[in-house]
């Protein structure tokens, strides 16, 4: 059972539910439970009760069970002033995967919105059923061009192609009303912004620093959603902005997306203490959704206001853990410290020890936060890590703390040039081979895409896997994976 059986498997039944509408899904699941109740039920007789309850055809949804691979969607908007109508050109391809050639069409329900220069919603969502190569849909008295909100809350797991200027998704970030795409539109301007400034090696532009500030002062209107908004204000991770380039330099990125947070920092140093400082804990501790949110918001302004590493940012990390009465905040202070010079880092990180040594699992969090934390002498620290009383190589757990928390969610480290990173993972993959090959066969997952990096890395990954394959007694869990990434 890999991922995609988890994801996928979710995704599509969550279609079912988008193509029926929520009351005939309803009537669909209680029609599945009365039928196959205590039965090794199939995904055709889950399909057969759907299309039953509500007399839908599904016959080309089928193909989601049958094809691999990612569908990737073309959208094309076209608006005619004269006739006020707005029409939607929509296409699909799926690309041939290993066995499979010439993919058919299938059933994808794309949820659609259409945002007014004045930021009102104009149609509300509306479902295209995209079931052809290409089609097209029409939409009348639409009495101003519009900015399209495509695949609102992710209605289908596919790749989208859809073109929009910087003014369009900073409209987008401003009004939708569709959380997902708000959301998605606030990535793909940071993104631009990114790589725009990796090519220029320029600081980021006026417009980008309006933008997010106009975000940060709707994080201080009340009853605004504060969780949307941390997730809003968050900028794209490395590891996503390496899949968007070809010859990646993950060290490069990391640094370019360091000097845009510290612009933001210096820029609206206020606005993000104003948020810091207004969504502290009164005192009690609660799991409600809109307390979930605020520290979701406040450790979000935490992160931007410690992520130059200074005295300063020490000395609020620091205080932000002393303070926590939860786990949440104290694990947000740990990773605003892990990678920060001062003293106070290691006062914080002997006392979390100190204090949670007893619980396993949390220090699998105390591992990794260091494993993530990028410093110049990551190596020599990861080794120290390793010899550490409380570190077994025997424990899937503790192994996945340190050496996966390592290559998978610390990638400027990971990919250092000099190849130090992958050495380091080759010697814990080589190790584990005879002791759980299980678990040295899933520490394999950073080095598959070794050909999306920068020539020298490409090197440096091929001769790592290499190393890997001539180990003598290799598994077959990790020759598998090693000598399938290298073909």
């Amino acid at each position: 059972y890999t991922m995609t059986i988890y994801e996928k498997g979710a995704e599509v039944i969550r279609m079912t539910r988008t193509i029926l509408g929520s009351e005939n899904y309803r009537k669909a699941t209680d029609l599945y439970f009365s039928r196959h109740d205590g039965d090794a039920a199939t995904c055709e007789d889950w399909l057969k009760c759907m299309e039953d309850a509500s007399g839908i055809d599904l016959t080309t949804f089928r193909l989601w069970y049958a094809q691999a691979g990612t569908p990737e969607i073309t959208f094309k908007g076209i608006y005619d002033e004269a006739a006020q109508r707005y029409t939607v050109e929509l296409s699909q391809f799926t690309a041939d995967t290993a066995g499979q050639t010439d993919k058919k069409p299938v059933h994808i329900p794309l949820a659609i919105g259409l945002i007014g220069p004045d930021g009102a919603d104009m149609i509300g969502t509306k479902i295209l059923h995209l079931k052809d190569e290409s089609q097209s849909f029409t939409f009348e008295n639409i009495t101003q061009k519009p900015v399209p909100s495509v695949l609102r809350n992710f209605s289908a797991p596919v790749i989208l192609q859809a073109e929009y200027s910087d003014d369009e998704l900073q409209h987008l970030m401003a009004h939708d009303t569709d959380g997902f795409n708000r959301w998605e539109a606030g990535q793909r301007y940071y993104l631009r912004t990114l790589e725009a400034m990796q090519a220029s090696g320029d600081e980021p532009s006026e417009i980008f620093l309006n933008t997010y500030k106009s975000l940060l002062e709707e994080a201080l209107v009340p009853d605004t959603d504060k969780a949307l908004i941390a997730r809003a204000l968050a900028l794209p991770d490395v590891a996503i902005i390496v899949q968007q380039q070809q010859n990646a330099d993950p060290v490069t990125i990391y640094k370019t997306r360091q000097r845009a947070l510290a612009a933001l920092k210096r820029t609206h140093k206020s606005l993000l203490e104003r948020i810091y400082k207004e969504n502290a804990d009164d005192g009690s501790f609660s799991i409600r959704p809109e307390d979930m949110g605020r520290r979701a918001l406040r450790n979000t302004a935490l992160s931007i206001l410690t992520c130059t590493n200074g005295t300063g940012c020490a000395k609020r990390a620091k205080e932000h853990y002393k303070t926590a009465n939860n786990m949440t905040d104290r694990i947000a202070a740990l990773s605003a410290i892990a990678g920060n010079g001062n003293a106070e880092r290691a006062e914080v990180l002997e006392d979390f020890f100190s204090r949670y040594k007893d619980y396993l699992l949390v220090i699998d969090k105390w591992f990794s936060a260091q494993a993530a934390s990028v410093r110049p002498d990551i190596i020599t620290h990861l080794k120290h890590l390793r010899a550490h009383p409380d570190f077994n190589i025997k424990n899937p757990n503790r192994v996945r703390s340190l050496y996966a928390a390592f290559a998978m969610n610390n990638p400027a480290s990971f990919h250092a040039a000099d190849g130090s990173g992958y050495d380091f993972l080759g010697d814990a993959i080589i190790e584990l081979n005879s002791i759980n090959p299980q678990i040295a066969s899933r520490l394999l997952t950073p080095m598959r895409d070794w050909r999306r990096y920068s020539p020298d890395r490409q090197q440096k990954l091929k001769a790592t896997l290499e190393r890997i394959l001539s180990t003598p007694d290799l598994s077959p869990d990790v020759f598998e994976i090693a000598s399938k990434s290298l073909k």
